[in-house]
């Protein structure tokens, strides 16, 4: 099986090359450099018109958005139980993968680049603002999901993957996670797994060859 997973840093697309590793998958990341405008290129638009990461190629076929790909990953990788075997607990699982993609993935977007969603440069200030309170929201409510627990479920499974990127971003755009303890000692547990510090130092040699070339 030929595996590829397209990826940039920063990106959600961490969340997949993480799940990936944990299930033991042999698969290459092959790198977009997004300031170098790579996802536009002619050659990625094929693969995914929507211009974004991640994308999963799996001999030929091709698969985009996380919500799915984890799914894929899960089937394909049973042993690494990425979701949970209880049914409704999949579905719960399935259910934050969605939160993250839709309920909070676009607030932090708003966030990064505000001009996206205002036609003034003036109202950006206030739709990073209301981002903010919306982030805040979300971390209260996985804080208390959290609560007395190390992960989501009775052990790792992908919705940490992606909730652990969530929290990565916010502090990267320096929305502070450290009213919401059990959030903060989760995104400090993640922090330790293999996977993340694969992931990490994979992510810092594409940062630095990119750095290069800018």
């Amino acid at each position: 099986m030929e595996i590829t997973l397209y990826y940039s840093p920063n990106t959600c697309a961490l969340a997949p090359y993480v799940t990936l590793t944990e299930a033991g998958a042999n698969f290459e990341a092959r790198p977009l450099n997004f300031r170098k405008r790579q996802n536009f290129s002619p050659e990625f638009l094929k693969i995914n018109p929507k211009h974004k990461v991640p994308a999963l190629v799996v001999d030929g076929k091709i698969l985009t958005e996380n919500v799915a790909i984890h799914q894929w990953v899960h089937r394909t990788f049973p042993a690494a139980k990425l979701l949970p075997s209880d049914p409704w607990d999949e579905l719960k699982a399935i259910s934050l993968h969605a939160w993250c993609a839709s309920g909070i993935h676009p607030y932090l977007s708003r966030i990064n680049n505000p001009s996206k969603v205002c036609e003034t440069e003036g109202s950006a200030a206030s739709v990073v603002k209301f981002a903010t309170e919306v982030l805040f929201e979300s971390f209260g409510i996985a804080d208390e999901m959290l609560a007395e627990r190390d992960y989501f479920f009775d052990h790792f499974t992908a919705p940490d993957a992606h909730f652990f990127w969530c929290c990565r971003r916010a502090t990267q755009l320096e929305v502070s996670i450290a009213d919401f303890p059990n959030v903060t000692a989760h995104f400090k547990r993640m922090l330790e797994r293999p996977s993340v510090k694969k992931l990490l130092a994979f992510e810092n040699e594409v940062s630095e060859s990119f750095a290069k070339v800018a």
